[in-house]
């Protein structure tokens, strides 16, 4: 059987993750002002963080992909021979991505197509959509890969420390007063994502305090799969190593360093950096 793997651009994968993986991306769209690209397709994540720090740039918004653009992927795939597919999206609560993809697999009525809630966001999808592909490639069924990347799902985490609450401000993810209050207090707020809601983790007053409150969250068991987030200009790097310094157990076997692309870093803004932990027995 031949398994294709879809995700949307949420995912963060890089040109590179998508080729080797074989993985098809549907892209959102990230708009400055009158200005709208597909992401990453027509603006590429580091293009779109010097943009951001443009004097007098817009403050970006993004849009969930549209059914259709979901319905071509799938055909395509299809077209190409896949038996069926198995497609990764952003949360439910986070996107109507999931929504979109959804109706387009109503749309082809007798065809294979598994559509899983990642329930989270950034690389927490584009681990499962690598893991997804590497099961693929194996020739393992479309039911049997959509069935482990759910238990997957379930044993990973995300927590990112963020510079700024004016992001999630202008989003419309917390309310003016917050933002104000908690930009007085110096908090560099810790979230994380728990039954694919964005929760606070933790609220630290410094700098300091937040990156080793982080390390602390991510180190506090043993990981199969690491990966380091960061949007410029966080040093991912660095925090990948102090992590992987202290994690307990055995090293992880998948370790990654990636940039926040545009559709996340919309919504958290510059200098926010954190890590995708796979927890696995």
């Amino acid at each position: 059987m031949t398994v294709a793997i879809v995700t949307d651009s949420g995912s963060d994968l890089t040109p590179t993750q998508l080729r080797e993986g074989n993985i098809r991306q549907v892209p959102l769209t990230i708009s400055f002002g009158d200005r709208s690209y597909l992401s990453p397709d027509e603006l590429a994540p580091e293009d779109f963080w010097l943009q951001l720090s443009a004097p007098g740039s817009p403050f970006p918004h993004t849009a969930a992909p549209s059914t259709g653009q979901f319905k071509r992927a799938f055909e395509e795939a299809l077209a190409e021979g896949a038996d069926g597919i198995v497609c990764v999206c952003l949360g439910e609560k986070i996107s109507s991505t999931l929504s979109s993809a959804q109706m387009a697999k109503e749309m082809l009525p007798g065809k294979q197509i598994e559509v899983i809630d990642s329930r989270s966001a950034c690389m927490a999808i584009g681990l499962l959509a690598i893991r997804g592909a590497t099961m693929a490639a194996h020739g393992v069924p479309a039911g049997l890969i959509a069935e482990r990347l759910e238990r997957m799902r379930d044993s990973t985490d995300l927590f990112v420390t963020l510079e700024t609450l004016d992001y999630l401000r202008k989003g419309g993810r917390i309310s003016h007063a917050k933002a104000a209050i908690g930009g007085l207090l110096s908090v560099k707020p810790i979230i994380t994502v728990v039954d694919g809601l964005v929760v606070t983790a933790d609220q630290p007053r410094t700098r300091a305090k937040a990156r080793e409150r982080l390390v602390e969250l991510m180190t506090d068991r043993p990981a199969s799969e690491l990966c380091v987030l960061y949007s410029p200009p966080a040093d991912g790097p660095a925090l990948r190593d102090e992590v992987l310094a202290r994690l307990p157990g055995s090293p992880p076997r998948v370790v990654m360093t990636q940039i926040i692309g545009p559709v996340i870093g919309a919504h958290i803004g510059p200098g926010a950096y954190g890590g995708i932990l796979v927890h696995e027995e």
